[in-house]
């Protein structure tokens, strides 16, 4: 069968002014069979569309914080560094991949960014606005160790792939959901109530999680099934 192109959010660093990539993103995708590219950083709206009309899926990745406009609310001083050629590029490709139904796959930002573009909210800084949270959701290195655990909810997209009730799964974030979308499905939670995976019913495969399994899906069977079936879902 032929191997799906996904297309793969870019990382940004503004202080070299340089476009980076994770390799974990880009092996896990190539490992689970398909083949990875990394999309140029642009505000161009025809090359967006053209890009969403050119792969097969698009794997959303994690970066800088999301600019509280996009969900209503003035910046706060915890939320962190912004990229708004981020948040352009993702709003326009966003809605054009759910038109056209393809595949996408979000990871920690790329969770948020589904969560606000299909119209929830976000905590700005889960350590200051979720005064219950015990968990540490932003660990020290190695990020390949689990720190915290998620519980799976029965008969959701993501009980169907990895038929567990919950796992261990790592963790490097500030900010999470507040408000989930009405578009959107929980399916797993922390034990402080975060939402931690979310999927959007009556769509081919839309699926996001708030850990990192770009760090640790060789070590994790459960994490590199969530590429295997991304990837499936491609092809």
């Amino acid at each position: 069968m032929k191997k799906p192109m996904i297309g793969v959010l870019p990382l940004y660093d503004s202080e070299k002014e340089s476009y980076w990539m994770l390799p974990g993103y880009m092996k896990g995708i190539e490992d689970a069979g398909g083949i990875p590219i990394m999309l140029p950083l642009t505000t161009d709206e025809e090359i967006i569309l053209r890009l969403a009309e050119s792969f097969d899926g698009f794997l959303f990745t994690g970066g800088q914080d999301i600019n509280p406009a996009l969900y209503g609310e003035e910046k706060e001083e915890l939320c962190g560094e912004l990229c708004s050629e981020r948040d352009m590029m993702e709003t326009i490709l966003f809605k054009r991949v759910l038109e056209l139904d393809k595949p996408a796959f979000g990871i920690c930002r790329g969770l948020q960014v589904f969560n606000v573009l299909l119209g929830g909210t976000l905590y700005q800084d889960i350590p200051t606005q979720v005064s219950q949270s015990q968990i540490q959701h932003k660990q020290n290195p190695p990020y390949t160790e689990p720190i915290h655990s998620v519980y799976i909810r029965e008969g959701s997209m993501l009980h169907k792939i990895l038929q567990i009730d919950s796992m261990k799964v790592n963790s490097y974030h500030h900010q999470g959901i507040k408000t989930i979308s009405e578009q959107l499905v929980p399916m797993a939670t922390a034990d402080d109530g975060l939402i931690e995976a979310v999927s959007m019913p009556n769509k081919k495969f839309v699926l996001a999680v708030q850990w990192h399994p770009e760090f640790n899906y060789k070590l994790d069977d459960n994490n590199f099934r969530l590429f295997l079936e991304f990837i499936r879902a491609c092809q």
